[in-house]
């Protein structure tokens, strides 16, 4: 037994009430649960109950057994002075209040559905990665889905979060911040990190003053992300951009950035090579002066296409590394990463830009923008997949991987609508 289901009990009323009565004996009814307590002191605050004739208004306290009211030191500690009533599942000792009065006792053992406590125990102990995998079929599809909706916006808020703490690192610079996404998100899932990191090395405010020459962009970005130290190219070009690096970065006095072993490519495709994203990236900065407000603004998914698709410089359309050329030619991102960028830079930021505005219009865009991207599913929506559910777009894909981080990984059962229905259907008798 868990205080957590006892604290569901209590607060959805899932228990027999008939001849309602404390363990004194005292005839008892719930006229209000009261609000769940997030913070220190009793669980439940403004509850109000009749105790026999008399009416009582003050906080629920809920433990396993009685007697952890003394284990946890409540007779001590001032703040439960209020309370006025005490939900046990087992009644095991009488408690009283720092003044001696005693606290109103109820049990619950023997007022729970066996059925419900089974289905409980069954949930929390379930060897599957989805705790209710055994129960699913029997759930409500308009449950489920609702459910999905609902891990979706937490899950954009959460990003949204994120993003608002870094914006306040950034001194509220919004297109510090948007650049510190963009670049974070051209590094997909393996190169997050360095391209982070270059980033924070090399601040927005210097490649804007060089916006108008993607050489000079392309020389800052390959520059300080460590791919203009090594011997001396034999090409034209990359020659060219080691020696603009090095008048830029005495100019703005830049500290020593990345360095090569920093970069993965191991297991990569030349065309998902950094060498080739940094390139990709140095184009969408040149094209763009007012990249947060182009991130914000843009309207659809095309519209992304046309900010992300930009041609890259004619070097690296013939090259995949310094020196290598490349098979074929590319002139600039993907569509397939377009949309990757849309579900981890645009939409996240649409959902922290909602936060601080306060405005849900931009929140219910980033929704919008994820019904109408595809993404690729994952070992997490796998799971759910082999339950029977179909995950159409990267909002679906989303709203599964919240549902599993925030719910089912960590056996929050009683928190999620899935696992409330799955407990309210529990038969009577097990």
């Amino acid at each position: 037994m868990k205080e957590d289901f006892l604290a569901y009990l209590w607060q959805y009323q899932y228990f027999d009430k008939s001849a309602l009565s404390t363990a004194a004996g005292e005839p008892l009814q719930v006229l209000r649960v009261g609000f769940a307590n997030s913070d220190a002191g009793p669980d439940f605050l403004e509850a109000r109950l009749r105790v026999g004739e008399v009416e009582w208004s003050g906080s629920a306290e809920i433990h396993v057994r009685a007697s952890d009211w003394h284990r946890h030191q409540h007779q001590e500690d001032p703040r439960y002075d209020q309370v006025v009533l005490h939900v046990v599942w087992e009644a095991d000792k009488p408690v009283h209040r720092r003044d001696g009065t005693l606290v109103p006792l109820l049990e619950l053992k023997n007022r729970v559905k066996p059925g419900m406590l089974q289905t409980y125990q069954q949930l929390q102990k379930s060897g599957s990665t989805i705790p209710c995998a055994a129960f699913w079929p029997s759930v409500p599809e308009i449950t489920k889905t609702a459910m999905m909706e609902r891990t979706l916006v937490e899950r954009l808020e959460q990003k949204g979060a994120s993003i608002l703490q870094n914006l306040t690192q950034n001194g509220s610079d919004w297109e510090q911040t948007a650049y510190e996404l963009l670049c974070k998100g051209f590094g997909f899932k393996i190169n997050q990190v360095p391209f982070e990191r270059l980033a924070r090395e090399l601040p927005l405010a210097v490649v804007r003053k060089h916006r108008q020459s993607l050489f000079q962009v392309e020389a800052l970005l390959y520059g300080q992300a460590g791919f203009l130290e090594q011997e001396v190219p034999e090409e034209e070009y990359p020659r060219n951009l080691v020696k603009e690096f090095s008048f830029l970065r005495h100019k703005h006095q830049l500290q020593p950035g990345l360095e090569r072993q920093h970069w993965n490519f191991l297991r990569l495709r030349p065309a998902n090579f950094p060498t080739v994203r940094l390139a990709q990236l140095a184009a969408v900065l040149a094209a763009h002066q007012q990249l947060f407000s182009r991130l914000i603004e843009a309207k659809d998914v095309k519209a992304y296409e046309g900010l992300f698709m930009q041609p890259v410089s004619a070097y690296w359309q013939q090259h995949y590394m310094i020196g290598r050329e490349t098979a074929s030619e590319h002139t600039s991102i993907g569509k397939s990463s377009v949309h990757n960028l849309i579900i981890n830079v645009a939409v996240p930021l649409l959902a922290a830009y909602a936060q601080y505005t306060q405005e849900r219009a931009y929140l219910e865009k980033a929704v919008y923008l994820l019904e109408k991207v595809k993404e690729a599913s994952n070992r997490i929506t796998r799971q759910y997949e082999e339950l029977g559910w179909k995950a159409v777009s990267a909002a679906d894909n989303q709203a599964a991987i919240g549902l599993f981080q925030r719910y089912c990984q960590p056996l929050h059962c009683l928190r999620c609508a899935i696992g409330h229905k799955i407990l309210k259907q529990s038969p009577a008798t097990a």
